[in-house]
């Protein structure tokens, strides 16, 4: 007979297996990315002795206190899949917990929302590959006289007693320093200060006085955005300046993150390329742009369920809208699996609810022409705000997510 430790990673392999057929898809997710320990915890002395082990599925800490009370749920839907697999060769028992991990985070210090060091380090990488210039069209004096009081600031030469004169002297006047000097002196002490200042000071960077066209800031915020939405910030839009946005950074919600990465998953699932575009703009756009994320959200559903039909050989006339393209996916798919009582009156409800979850992308991209911004509105006039966004989002994601795992799971079975 074997013992449990002997090769556990075949069992869970196929109680994964398993629980995907099953759509159990966090407790295989929690198969797939933990780390597997098994110790031997107890021993049972009746009938000649048999050993009592504990399977221990560690994860990411934030990941464990968000499970909360569906931990113990999660539990034993994996130990009631591995029991069938573990009883053909073994009589020995078993019990599955789910721990938090204790590897050590190297910023792990880093307070909750402060930018680690390596973040910003990566960033300024990035500026001086691109070989940006971080002050723009002003020189470095004004630049930073916008964020510090340079007078209050000791200067490193000793021709001067404040800041202000060795930057004048060595960027302006003799111009002696590189243009990254900045990133490495410790009076600014941007990559181990403040995150309220190294955000400012990226937020200046694409200000409209210091970098006049548009484009090339709205480039450098998706550049950052991609290192600091890791953090759980972001760079929005707050007003326009002579029709240029100015930028302030903002802490990311989480509801909008979740939408995002579950969105993310799905079109990893499809393997559609053009998903992930959609889904970009989706994560620029919910709490900067809503109407423009909302009508993405509607896109998102057509790409998804264009996707779906044409993997299902299933050819779509050219100028399909969104409701008849939504009835063309629920009606190739089978909505509730068969054999169960009740089985159309299910498949028509899961119909009918799919139909209004999409309605209700279509329903908030037609609003965008209502309250967008159009000409002779007054001034207190708003348009749609990111509430508005999060519930397209949300009940875009909601089918998307819906119809894949049913489209992956009859591909599984066919």
């Amino acid at each position: 007979m074997e013992r449990i430790e002997d090769k556990p990673e075949v069992y869970l392999a196929a109680a994964a297996k398993m629980l995907d057929a099953e759509d159990m898809l966090e407790a295989a997710g929690i198969l797939r990315s933990s780390k597997v320990t098994v110790q031997e915890t107890g021993f049972d002395n009746w009938d000649g002795g048999t050993r009592i082990w504990t399977i221990y599925l560690a994860i990411d800490p934030s990941e464990y206190a968000q499970l909360g009370v569906k931990r113990e749920a999660l539990q034993e839907q994996i130990k009631n899949r591995l029991e069938p697999i573990v009883e053909q060769f073994t009589n020995d028992w078993f019990q599955i917990t789910i721990t938090p991990s204790t590897h050590i985070d190297p910023d792990w210090r880093e307070q909750a929302g402060e930018i680690p060091a390596s973040v910003r380090r990566k960033i300024f990488d990035g500026l001086k590959l691109d070989e940006v210039k971080w002050y723009g069209r002003l020189d470095d004096v004004d630049f930073l006289g916008r964020i510090f009081d340079l007078e209050s600031l000791p200067s490193g030469d000793n021709r001067f007693e404040t800041s202000s004169g060795d930057i004048w002297q060595h960027r302006i006047n003799n111009f002696d320093w590189e243009d990254d000097w900045i990133y490495s002196d410790s009076r600014f002490n941007l990559v181990g200060g403040p995150t309220n200042t190294f955000l400012r000071f990226l937020c200046e960077i694409v200000h409209p006085i210091v970098r006049p066209d548009r484009n090339e800031a709205l480039k450098l915020v998706s550049e950052f955005n991609d290192q600091l939405r890791r953090e759980g910030w972001q760079l929005t839009e707050e007003e326009k300046i002579a029709g240029r946005p100015r930028f302030v950074a903002q802490t990311i919600k989480d509801s909008s993150a979740r939408l995002v990465s579950r969105a993310r998953s799905v079109a990893d699932a499809l393997n559609a390329s053009w998903m992930q575009k959609e889904i970009e703009r989706l994560e620029n756009a919910v709490e900067t742009d809503p109407a423009l994320a909302i009508g993405t959200a509607k896109e998102l559903v057509e790409s998804c369920c264009k996707s779906i039909l044409s993997r299902r050989g299933v050819p779509v006339p050219k100028g399909t809208d969104l409701p008849k393209l939504t009835k063309m996916v629920t009606a190739e798919l089978r909505l509730v699996p068969e054999g169960i009582s009740d089985e159309a009156k299910g498949a028509a409800t899961i119909k009918l609810i799919l139909r209004n979850l999409s309605a209700l992308s279509q329903y908030l991209a037609e609003l965008r022409g209502l309250y967008g911004s159009g000409h002779g509105r007054d001034g207190k006039h708003k348009g749609l705000e990111p509430r508005h966004a999060r519930l397209a989002v949300g009940a875009a994601v909601a089918f998307i997510d819906f119809v894949t795992s049913t489209y992956r799971k009859q591909s599984d079975s066919d």
